[in-house]
C-alpha cells in the first residue's frame, strides 16, 4: 500500500505547481524575496521605511458557495479573482495598499489542469490589485471533499502609514456618499441564490433577455477589485473619511461599520443603476426589498464618504481608474445606522 492508493497523488501535486508557475510569475513585485516552492514567502518592507508609522493591514476570506456554480459550469478560471477581491477590497477600504497574497485550495482529487486554472484566476486578481502571489497550499483530501469539488480561500497583507488609515472618525454632517458600481452578485448570498434558481447545467445555460447573457454567466461574473480606484482617489489628494466594502449583509450590515457614533448614512435607492440580475433574483424568489438590501450589494460594491468639496475630484479619479461612480447619498447627524429612501 502507498499514498496513491489512499487517494492522494503526489505526482499530481508536483504537476500542479509546475502548471501554475507561469501565472504566479506575472504577479511578482520587486519586494518579493526568493521563488515559488519554499516553506514560506518572503517580502521585504525596506521600500516602506520612509513611512512615519508603517502599519500592516490584513484580510482573509473565501469564495463561499458561489463555487457550486463553478462546479456545475465546469469553469474555474475566475473564482480566484473573487477570492482575491474579497480580501484585498477589505484591506483597501481601510486605506491600505495590498502587498502580497496567499491562497489555500482544498480538493477531493488533484487534477493539475483544474488547479492551475483556479490559480490562474488568483494570479489575475493579484495583478489587478498589485499584489504578489508569494505562496499557497493545495491540499488533496479524498473522502473529505467529493472528487470534483474544492474549496478556495485566501489571505491578503497590505500596508498603510498609520495616519492614513480610514477609520470614520473624521465623518461630519453633510459629507457625501459615493458608491462604486459592482459587477453583479459578487461573492455573497449564493446560498439564497441557489434556493431561488434551479441548480442544473440546463438552468445555468438558459439565456435571459433582461440579462443579455445566460444565468450562469451573470452569476459567475467575478467580484470587482477596487484597489486601483481607491488608490486613484488618494493620489488625487482626496482624504476619504470613511469607506465600506459591501459584502454579505448588504447595505444594512456593512454601511454602519464605516460610521462613527452620532452619524447616520442616508442613501437614495434610485441614485444609481441596479444590475438586472438582482431584479430577476428578487422577482423569481419573491424576496422582499429589505431582505435584498440586507443580503446583496444591489449594484454598489464600495461606498466612500468625502467632503462636499472633494466630490468632483473623487468622481473623476474613480472614473479614471475604470470604475463607475455614483453620488448615492450623504451623512447626517443622528443615530448610527443607514436609512434607505
Amino acid at each position: 500500500m502507498d499514498y496513491r492508493s489512499s487517494g492522494v497523488d503526489i505526482e499530481a501535486g508536483y504537476k500542479s505547481v509546475e502548471l501554475m508557475k507561469e501565472h504566479v510569475k506575472k504577479t511578482m513585485r520587486p519586494e518579493v524575496l526568493g521563488g515559488l516552492g519554499g516553506f514560506s514567502g518572503a517580502f521585504s518592507l525596506a521600500s516602506f521605511k520612509d513611512m512615519e508609522k508603517p502599519t500592516l493591514l490584513s484580510g482573509t476570506d473565501g469564495v463561499g458557495t458561489k463555487l457550486k456554480i463553478a462546479f456545475l459550469m465546469d469553469k474555474h478560471d475566475t473564482v480566484g479573482i473573487d477570492c482575491v477581491a474579497m480580501c484585498v477590497n477589505d484591506v483597501a477600504c481601510a486605506g491600505g495598499e495590498p502587498l502580497y497574497f496567499l491562497d489555500y485550495i482544498a480538493c477531493g482529487k488533484n487534477v493539475p489542469e483544474k488547479i492551475a486554472s483556479i490559480v490562474k484566476g488568483v494570479a489575475a486578481g493579484c495583478e489587478m490589485s498589485g499584489s504578489a502571489l508569494i505562496g499557497g497550499e493545495t491540499a488533496e483530501m479524498p473522502g473529505f471533499y467529493p472528487e470534483d469539488e474544492y474549496d478556495l480561500a485566501g489571505f491578503s497583507v497590505g500596508i498603510c502609514d498609520e495616519k492614513d488609515i480610514i477609520t470614520g472618525d473624521e465623518l461630519a454632517d453633510g459629507d457625501v456618499l459615493i458608491g462604486m458600481a459592482s459587477s453583479g452578485v459578487h461573492s455573497n448570498g449564493f446560498s439564497l441564490v441557489r434556493k431561488v434558481f434551479e441548480m442544473s447545467k440546463e438552468s445555468l445555460n438558459t439565456y435571459y433577455d433582461e440579462l443579455g447573457e445566460t444565468l450562469g454567466e451573470a452569476l459567475l461574473r467575478p467580484t470587482k477589485i477596487y484597489v486601483k480606484a481607491l488608490k486613484s482617489v488618494k493620489d488625487a489628494g482626496v482624504r476619504v473619511r470613511a469607506c465600506s466594502h459591501i459584502t454579505g449583509g448588504g447595505f444594512y450590515e456593512n454601511v454602519p461599520r464605516m460610521l462613527r457614533t452620532g452619524m447616520k448614512a442616508v442613501i437614495k435607492k434610485d441614485s444609481y443603476t441596479i444590475p438586472p440580475i438582482f431584479k430577476l433574483l428578487q422577482k423569481t424568489g419573491s424576496i422582499e426589498e429589505h431582505m435584498m438590501y440586507n443580503t446583496y450589494n444591489m449594484g454598489i460594491g464600495m461606498v466612500l464618504a468625502v467632503r462636499k468639496e472633494d466630490v468632483d475630484a473623487t468622481m473623476s479619479a474613480i472614473s479614471a481608474a475604470g470604475e463607475t461612480p455614483y453620488v448615492i447619498g450623504h451623512i447626517e447627524a443622528g443615530e448610527k445606522g443607514v436609512e434607505l429612501c
